[in-house]
């Protein structure tokens, strides 16, 4: 098993594709020499964005450090997954100045080839980011999480675009 490793790359970012209401969500890390994503939940880019935006406030890290440029750019393509993310860690280490933020694979599992031997499978992405890059990627990846479809005004859930059948309206579709 196997971890893939970025140490302040020039780009980790949360980017979807497709259209509201049924888009996939990626993380994608981009240095000088590759790119690689993965796959994750809606939910978990918004908790991993709060989550890190707590920190950022409670360890005041980019208070006297330039804002990093806003990224506002789409995934680059082909948005190939390692895998699907099952768990995610956040930490900060005062000593260095830096976050680290980790995602495990959500079906790690050891594998073997016809002979028996370990195969090395990707289980894990580690992501290392200076505060400003910290702070921009929770920008953007609320903002993200917020672009999806609007509520309905009586139930507060996502319309669909194919129609609504709002419970408070007690299942009739409203004109």
């Amino acid at each position: 098993m196997s971890v893939v490793e970025f140490n302040q790359p020039a780009r980790f970012v949360a980017g979807t594709v497709g259209e509201p209401g049924s888009r996939e969500f990626y993380l994608q890390v981009r240095d000088a020499r590759r790119v690689e994503g993965v796959a994750i939940e809606k939910q978990q880019v918004a908790l991993l964005a709060e989550r890190l935006e707590e920190l950022l406030d409670e360890v005041g890290a980019d208070r006297d450090e330039p804002a990093a440029a806003p990224d506002n750019d789409p995934l680059e393509l082909p948005v190939d997954p390692l895998f699907r993310v099952g768990s995610m860690s956040v930490s900060w280490n005062p000593m260095e100045r830096v976050f680290a933020l980790e995602c495990h694979d959500l079906d790690a599992e050891m594998d073997e080839d016809d002979e028996g031997a370990a195969i090395t499978a990707i289980t894990g992405l580690r992501v290392v980011l200076a505060p400003p890059a910290a702070r921009e990627f929770t920008r953007r990846s609320l903002a993200l999480v917020a672009q999806g479809r609007r509520p309905c005004p009586l139930c507060n859930e996502p319309l669909d675009p194919r129609g609504h059948v709002c419970p408070r309206a007690n299942g009739y579709r409203r004109r």
